[in-house]
């Protein structure tokens, strides 16, 4: 029999651990005879067939060490497989927790535009819906009403024709948003092409390389030809003059964004717009335009209602939004709205009645929670158009005070016009003794993360920061990043880095 230490009764100084009454503890083991390490089985003997893909160590360790002086921490926990035994639930949220402090503070991201921060009144709030499945309308009938009253404010929002049959979705943010949409207008030109008794194989669709890469994921994953509007210094990016010598009778549809990834400027809706009515008109084509407003979607309605870039164009059929974004919800929430019924076939949709009562289902994904749907129903109401304004024109207005700030150093300059969206995108005027790359890991010893970037191919011999101003960064906030700022830069000026690192090359990590 294995013999037991045991400890006389003490009172844990752990703030985690159990109160005095815990029984004796188990610390000391002596085997009759020697055991392999448990916790270390896939490095020892035969491994399984996905070796190679299993992960075992962690700068040469594949246990995480025994950290606290509380009974969950008398043996080795595995990082890569799971524990045979149970834990103090208390110990496993604070072993969790400590590892999560290492991650960089959501308060001072500047690099995503995803939320950071909602009301503690919409956490309540989506807290109680976080256990129901979006999908099971039969037993949630009430969330999916809901689900449709967010559909139609996004519809209004968008200026969907009042006499149409605008129809749409929410969906885990705008990658699978794009990929439904520009999925229904290459089906549809399938059937016209079909109809008309022409080939349907060769399906091509038209966009600038100032996208987001999801719209490359959709011409790899669906197998349509990529017809990419290159950039260059000065014109990042596109317009009707670029997307007219690539239009045939084979394009699905044309790509523009309302705020684009690098630099969070706007296509040339309108202009576009405006190339395909004729061209359609003269050639007999249907082509649509999908309009990806996934950083600007939220923000042009409200803090530029008089710019026509979405449902007000005639050829615009399908658009696109970040709920997670200028939305004001957390990550993992986007939307598609169509134009009208006709623009999604109807092989395309599911009706499913094993989950009770039928429904009807266009997505990628199945099941997924519902809270976040919640979340955007509550700002809706919370803020209302006249809330949403003042909430994103600050922002413009903080994004523009910002830019004036830092370009009056004389060092830097904003890539295009004064800002439309709270983005700013800026360029080292001299980078000859130091990059944006040193710039943005030296103000990461602050706190603030700003990510540097070289811009898309052709374009990609300028090397931006960029900005984004989200709701919770005040003023104040960006007059103490400011001053970070000058700081860094005064440091790197007195004491430039020895050697110029060439990065960018690998690729960015923005959003």
């Amino acid at each position: 029999m294995d013999q037991v230490s045991r400890r006389p009764r003490w009172t844990p100084r752990c703030k985690w651990a159990r109160p005095r009454c815990v029984r004796p503890i188990r610390v000391f083991r002596k085997p009759s005879a020697p055991k392999p390490e448990v916790y270390c089985s896939l490095t020892q003997g035969a491994r399984p067939v996905l070796k190679k893909q299993v992960k075992t160590s962690d700068a040469g360790s594949s246990t995480i060490a025994p950290t606290y002086g509380c009974r969950s921490f008398c043996e080795p926990i595995p990082r890569y497989e799971i524990p045979e035994s149970p834990m103090d639930p208390r110990t496993v949220k604070q072993l969790v927790q400590d590892e999560l402090n290492l991650d960089g503070n959501p308060a001072l991201n500047l690099a995503s535009f995803v939320t950071t921060w909602m009301d503690p009144e919409a956490n309540e709030l989506m807290a109680m819906c976080v256990n129901k499945n979006f999908i099971d309308q039969d037993e949630y009938p009430q969330t999916q009403k809901i689900h449709e009253r967010v559909v139609s404010m996004l519809a209004h929002l968008l200026n969907a024709p009042e006499q149409g049959r605008a129809v749409g979705t929410v969906t885990i943010g705008s990658s699978e948003a794009i990929m439904l949409g520009l999925l229904a207008h290459k089906r549809s030109w399938q059937h016209r092409r079909k109809a008309a008794g022409k080939p349907a194989d060769r399906p091509n669709i038209i966009y600038g390389l100032d996208v987001h890469s999801c719209w490359e994921k959709f011409a790899n994953y669906f197998e349509v030809e990529a017809r990419t509007i290159e950039l260059g210094p000065g014109k990042y990016v596109i317009g009707p003059d670029d997307v007219a010598p690539l239009v045939d009778e084979n394009t699905i549809a044309v790509g523009a964004v309302v705020g684009t990834t690098y630099t969070g400027q706007m296509d040339d809706v309108a202009g576009i717009d405006a190339l395909l009515q004729k061209l359609n008109a003269e050639r007999g084509l249907s082509i649509p335009m999908h309009v990806d407003g996934a950083s600007g979607g939220f923000v042009m309605p409200f803090v530029h209602p008089d710019e026509a870039w979405d449902f007000r164009l005639p050829t615009v059929r399908s658009i696109n939004v970040s709920n997670h974004k200028y939305g004001l919800v957390y990550p993992g929430l986007g939307s598609l709205i169509f134009r009208d019924a006709s623009d999604v076939p109807e092989d395309l949709v599911y009706k499913i009645n094993y989950l009770g009562g039928e429904m009807e289902n266009y997505s990628l994904n199945f099941s997924r929670g519902s809270a976040l749907v919640m979340g955007q129903y509550y700002n809706f109401l919370r803020f209302g158009r006249e809330g949403y304004r003042q909430v994103l024109s600050n922002c413009v207005e903080t994004a523009q005070q910002l830019a004036r700030t830092i370009t009056d150093s004389g060092k830097f300059e904003v890539i295009g016009d004064s800002p439309m969206l709270p983005v700013i995108a800026l360029r080292l005027l001299d980078d000859s003794r130091y990059t944006v790359f040193h710039i943005s890991e030296a103000i990461r010893a602050k706190g603030w993360i700003v990510p540097a970037y070289t811009l898309p191919p052709k374009a990609d011999g300028t090397a931006v920061l960029r900005i984004v101003v989200k709701e919770n960064f005040s003023r104040d906030m960006a007059e103490l990043f400011a001053a970070d700022l000058q700081n860094v830069m005064q440091k790197l000026d007195a004491s430039p880095p020895s050697h110029a690192t060439d990065h960018g090359k690998e690729g960015h990590g923005i959003c």
